[in-house]
């Protein structure tokens, strides 16, 4: 047991003095709230997790514009067949080679546009060379006409991509408003952390008063035991105090990703001055620059576009096709290439085609169905806008009260104070005991602790407002693009 005491003692001794050195040979972090927003906006893990989704939207936008692709085909083919000869009811047999090329294009209007080239060879009694080049187009005049239509997968693709981003804004702003509390959170713990500290001093002062009034006889012995337990108590919140503080510096080094010996000093006193702004402005910020509310208008236009298709698909599908091409017959190659070239033997052709499912349920119940998405995404907005005025109204009054909650909290440690200088006053003649003096000390200390709390609910208040108002980005200075995931795009590449 002994043995394992001293590994014990060596290993905590081992421990202690490896802190000591990461201590020395890290150099404190003196970190402004600006400069903790930036590496958040740089650094965050979470919100690069975030920023794949805009640059995954990309590549769904260019993938929907291979439509416009051309389309390169290539074939070639062999065949034999025996027959009997009209002529001579003889057998024959009738070798056929095949070898073609085409290349279609799509336009925005839904017009398909192609050329092929063919060339066969064929041998039965005879030989012969066959070669032609067509031209044709196939265009839709009322189901699928219309850029707006052929483009659909394009549109809902972008429509898309500015949700992603969207998502990241608030994703953003989350993070940004959390770091801030966070940010002031580490501040006040420090705070406290002074505080408590100068309440064990006191406790210790008295307790060393008490003491020398004990041996001097004017001070019963009992009283000690009272200063005593005053500091054992003071020494244990020290302790606690000094945790939170160091616990709360972990979450900071975590979002920040800084080093995780960094010690971080708070450089930026909290704000104390007077913000006001009017409910008014204040609403009409919030229904323009709430990143969730422009997501939802992005719902609304997708919806809106996806009926207006679904509409043009209810229409019959009447295709026009048309067609013109010239050929060449020769039992020579070259020749047959010759008249085809020359267009001695043209052709052309034109024809309409009509297809109409009697009933057509699929499609007008399609469309049904995307008019009530649509109503249904208009609704949605509609609850989002009196959610965040609801949101504003009472951000602006959280703001309100918590500058109001200064003035009353100064008001409330100036008195504890002057209260502690009396009683230790009368402490002095022995009018007091010694409880009384600790019991009016605590009131001081939760004085104390109200008005650091205070600063910090109030800076909290602010960044609530900022947060449901959509401005806290642009009160950060930070600004996100439309291409601001292009690059991890163009990186994978």
């Amino acid at each position: 047991m002994k043995r394992n005491g001293k590994t014990t003692a060596v290993v905590t001794l081992g421990l202690v003095l490896c802190s000591a050195v990461s201590a020395i040979a890290q150099p404190p972090v003196n970190l402004t709230l600006k400069e903790a927003i930036r590496m958040t906006f740089e650094r965050n893990l979470d919100l690069k997790v975030e920023l794949y989704n805009p640059a995954l939207a990309e590549a769904d936008i260019r993938r929907n514009f291979g439509i416009y692709d051309p389309l390169l085909s290539l074939g070639a083919s062999y065949q034999r067949s025996n027959s009997s000869n009209t002529l001579t009811f003889r057998p024959q047999s009738i070798d056929q080679v095949s070898v073609n090329a085409g290349l279609s294009q799509l336009l925005p209007t839904g017009t398909v546009v192609g050329a092929t080239v063919q060339s066969g060879w064929v041998s039965n009694s005879t030989t012969y060379y066959s070669n032609a080049l067509d031209l044709t187009l196939k265009q839709p005049l009322l189901k699928g006409f219309g850029q707006e239509t052929t483009e659909l997968a394009i549109n809902v693709s972008r429509f898309t991509k500015s949700e992603t981003l969207n998502a990241f804004r608030t994703r953003l702003s989350d993070t940004v408003a959390q770091v801030r509390n966070d940010y002031f959170r580490l501040y006040n713990l420090r705070e406290v952390l002074e505080v408590r500290r100068t309440s064990l001093a006191l406790a210790k002062r008295i307790l060393q008063d008490d003491q020398g009034r004990v041996k001097a006889g004017v001070l019963p012995a009992y009283e000690l035991l009272n200063s005593e337990f005053q500091v054992s108590t003071r020494e244990k919140e020290v302790i606690d105090a000094e945790r939170a503080v160091r616990d709360q510096m972990d979450v900071l080094r975590v979002e920040l990703q800084l080093d995780p010996a960094a010690e971080i000093v708070i450089a930026d006193e909290p704000y104390r001055g007077s913000y006001s702004v009017t409910e008014d402005q204040a609403l009409a910020d919030a229904l323009e620059n709430r990143p969730e509310l422009a997501t939802q208008r992005d719902v609304i236009r997708i919806n809106d576009l996806q009926q207006r298709v679904a509409r043009n698909q209810t229409l019959p599908d009447l295709t026009l096709n048309a067609s013109v091409g010239v050929g060449g017959f020769d039992d020579r190659f070259l020749g047959g290439l010759e008249k085809t070239a020359k267009a001695d033997e043209p052709s052309w052709g034109v024809g309409l085609q009509l297809t109409y499912p009697l009933g057509n349920r699929a499609a007008e119940n399609d469309y049904t169905r995307k008019k009530l998405s649509l109503e249904q995404a208009r609704t949605q907005l509609q609850s989002l806008e009196s959610g965040v005025s609801k949101d504003v109204k009472a951000a602006i009054r959280l703001v309100a009260a918590s500058y109001k909650q200064l003035e009353v909290t100064a008001r409330g440690r100036a008195y504890a104070e002057d209260r502690l200088r009396a009683f230790q006053k009368r402490h002095d003649v022995g009018l007091a005991t010694t409880k009384d003096v600790f019991d009016v000390e605590n009131d001081l200390v939760a004085a104390k602790g109200n008005q650091i709390q205070a600063v910090v609910d109030y800076n909290n208040s602010i960044t609530q407002l900022w947060r449901v108002t959509g401005e806290i980005l642009d009160q950060e200075g930070i600004s996100v693009t439309d291409s601001q995931a292009d690059p991890l795009y163009e990186k994978m590449k």
